[in-house]
C-alpha cells in the first residue's frame, strides 16, 4: 500500500482528539512512588564480550513492583570520566539481544544502556532475559491487551516504569553522566521512549523513530496490521467492552505524555507506515509541549522508516544536547 493516511499538509496540522483521563498525573504519580517503594539495586556486572573498543556490563535492575530487569551497559573502552548517556529502548517482541548489536552509541563516545523489555525477546534479533511475573485477565495473544481490563493491570504499566527505572539505573553508574541523558528507540521503543520523556523530567533530549502506542482510538481503527490489531481482534471477541478498553489504554497514550515533555526532541515518520500510521506519530509530535523539537519524514517508507539514514541524522542532532 502507498499512502494511506491524511496528506502531509495535513498531517501537520493534525491533533488527536483521544481523551486524557483526569487523574492521569496522580496515576503516574502513584505508580512511580510504588516502583521508587523497591531499592533500585542496580548492579553492573563485566563482561567478557571479545569486543576490544567497548566494555560491557550486564545489568540487572529494581523494575515495576521490585522485579529483576535486564539491560547492556556499553562505554567506550578505557572510558575515564562521566559519559553523556543514551538509553534506549526495543521494539514490539525484540529484547536486549547480545552485546554486539549494540554498537552505534558508545562508537560514538557516549555511554549507551539498552534495557529489556520484560516478557518479550522471542520474536526477533537476539533474544531478551526479562520475565514478566505478573498474570492478567483473558487477552488476546501479543501484549496489547494483557490486563486490558483496567489501568492498574496493563502491561505497558509495568514497562513504562521499568523504562523510568532504567533510566535511574543508568544514570547510577559512576561513569554516566545524569545531566546529559538522552532517550531513543524506534517503534514500541520509540512510544516508551515519548513515555520516558513525559516521566522524567530532566533529560536532555528524546528521538523517537516511527514511534507506536500513540492515538490508541485512531490507530486502532485505522490499521489492520499487528500489534494495533490486536486491539480489534480482542473486541471482536469481547461484544461491548469498546469504551473500557480505551479507557485503559488512554493512561498509556503517547499523545498524554508528550503535552508533558520538557526535552527537546526529534521525531520520525514514514508515511506509508502501516504498522504506525503517520497521523499517530504526528499526533504525539504536534502535541509534543517543548518548543525545540523536529520530525523527519520518510515519504515512500513504510515502518522501517529512515533506517540508517536516520540514525545518521540522529548523530547530528545528538551533538547540540549532549
Amino acid at each position: 500500500m502507498a499512502l494511506f493516511d491524511l496528506p502531509l499538509d495535513e498531517l501537520r496540522e493534525y491533533r488527536s482528539a483521544a481523551t486524557e483521563p483526569e487523574d492521569f498525573d496522580a496515576f503516574w504519580s502513584k505508580t512511580l512512588q510504588e516502583a521508587r517503594g523497591h531499592d533500585l539495586d542496580a548492579r553492573f556486572e563485566p563482561v567478557d564480550t571479545g569486543l576490544s573498543t567497548v566494555q560491557v556490563f550486564d545489568v540487572t535492575f529494581a523494575g515495576f513492583g521490585g522485579h529483576p530487569v535486564k539491560g547492556w551497559l556499553t562505554l567506550p573502552a578505557g572510558a575515564e570520566g562521566p559519559l553523556p548517556l543514551v538509553v534506549e529502548f526495543i521494539g514490539y517482541g525484540g529484547g536486549r539481544g547480545l552485546p554486539h548489536e549494540h554498537l552505534l552509541w558508545a562508537s560514538s563516545g557516549r555511554a549507551h544502556f539498552v534495557m529489556d523489555t520484560r516478557g518479550q525477546g522471542s520474536a526477533w534479533g537476539g533474544g531478551g532475559g526479562t520475565a514478566d511475573p505478573v498474570g492478567g485477565a483473558p487477552a488476546y495473544p501479543g501484549f496489547m491487551t494483557r490486563g486490558i481490563d483496567a489501568p492498574e493491570n496493563y502491561y505497558y504499566r509495568r514497562v513504562y516504569t521499568d523504562a523510568v527505572r532504567a533510566v535511574e539505573a543508568a544514570r547510577s553508574h559512576p561513569l554516566t553522566d545524569p545531566a546529559r541523558t538522552v532517550a531513543v528507540g524506534s517503534s514500541q521503543g520509540g512510544g516508551i521512549t515519548i513515555a520516558v520523556g513525559g516521566l522524567v523530567p530532566d533529560l536532555a533530549g528524546i528521538a523517537p523513530d516511527v514511534p507506536f502506542l500513540c492515538d490508541f482510538p485512531r490507530a486502532a481503527t485505522i490499521t489492520d496490521r499487528h500489534p494495533y490489531r490486536e486491539i480489534g481482534l480482542y473486541l471482536k471477541t469481547h461484544r461491548g467492552r469498546t469504551e473500557d478498553a480505551l479507557r485503559t489504554v488512554s493512561y498509556f497514550d503517547g499523545v498524554h505524555f508528550a503535552a508533558r515533555g520538557r526535552a527537546p526532541a526529534l521525531f520520525s515518520a514514514a508515511l506509508e507506515d502501516q504498522t504506525c500510521p503517520p497521523s499517530t506519530v504526528f499526533a504525539a509530535f504536534n502535541a509534543w509541549s517543548h518548543e525545540d523539537k523536529a520530525i523527519e519524514v520518510y515519504d515512500f517508507n513504510d515502518h522501517e522508516g529512515g533506517g540508517p539514514f536516520q540514525q545518521a541524522l540522529k548523530l547530528r542532532w545528538m551533538r547540540s544536547y549532549i
